[in-house]
């Protein structure tokens, strides 16, 4: 039999987050050896990951953040199965050091990032992916980010549901209140969808396409052909401002656009602000959650 006391047993739960049963299965299998038990568990989880692969993770969370003279910012998606998992502190540790890892190395891509040892650990990105996935038992991924170089300010809604990252040309990223209202334009994204920063960033066949609509919408209404497209251009008009940053009212002050509050930011603090880009980051935006048909799934298991 081999030789470990129920304390090895306790102490490999503490180290691998792992249950009972399985560290006594694992000491077994080591004769007692720690590290090999600990492999052990690990080389179980590859097994395991490779099953729960198969099972969508469309939960997790939309992570932001910058250095802290916001001269690098990074916003990262890493997703899980379950809502729960974004309050577990070690599934948040795992996602912050991977944002950590992308503001340091700047890896092309997320195959990259796997390969690189991870901010805070001795492991490679891969292999703390894997350790995650046996400790907290779903499946985990990586899914995509963004990395930005100059003046950046994250901001991050709702626990995680959001994340946005706006790029900025300026002379007063040292200012705090030059990050207080990076904070606000951050947030206008996050709750209006923001889809473009000016006029000149919509495609043009999306503004073909608004203006066929308009048009027809217009024609159907009633009006002559003749002015409809006198009509449709003040319908643009309300497209842009509706949907490009620059045109679109500050939320906490109608009375001004997001061009004019950043105007008078810059003319307030005594330099200069232009918002360069921005990207956002919704949780799980564009995967098909699967929905469980649980009849079908109990009449399949006892066919």
């Amino acid at each position: 039999m081999a030789a470990f006391t129920a304390q090895d047993v306790k102490a490999l739960r503490e180290k691998t987050g792992c249950g009972m049963m399985d560290c006594k299965k694992a000491l077994t299998s080591a004769d007692g050896d720690m590290d090999k038990a600990i492999d052990f568990l690990r080389e179980q989880g590859l097994a395991k990951q490779a099953k729960k692969a198969s099972r969508i993770a469309a939960e997790g969370v939309a992570y932001a953040t910058t250095t802290e003279d916001h001269s690098v910012g990074v916003v990262i998606e890493v997703n899980a199965e379950t809502d729960f998992v974004a309050k577990n502190d070690s599934f948040m540790d795992f996602v912050k050091s991977c944002a950590a890892t992308v503001m340091s190395r700047n890896p092309a891509n997320v195959e990259e990032l796997l390969t690189l040892k991870a901010d805070g650990s001795d492991m490679t990105v891969a292999e703390l992916l894997q350790e995650k996935v046996l400790t907290i038992g779903e499946n985990i991924q990586i899914r995509r980010f963004e990395r930005m170089e100059g003046a950046c300010v994250a901001y991050v809604h709702a626990g995680g549901k959001i994340g946005v990252l706006v790029n900025f040309d300026t002379d007063l990223a040292a200012k705090p209140e030059f990050v207080a209202y990076g904070k606000d334009v951050a947030m206008q994204i996050a709750a209006l969808n923001t889809q473009y920063l000016n006029e000149n960033d919509v495609p043009a066949d999306v503004i073909a396409h608004e203006k066929e609509v308009m048009r027809q919408q217009v024609i159907n209404e009633g009006k002559p052909e003749a002015i409809a497209d006198k009509i449709v251009m003040g319908k643009i008009g309300k497209f842009y401002k509706e949907n490009c940053l620059l045109d679109q009212e500050f939320v906490k002050d109608n009375k001004q656009s997001i061009k004019q509050y950043t105007q008078n930011t810059a003319r307030a603090l005594g330099g200069k602000i232009d918002i360069v880009k921005f990207i956002r980051f919704e949780k799980g935006e564009g995967i098909e959650k699967r929905q469980d048909d649980f009849a079908a799934e109990v009449a399949s298991m006892v066919k």
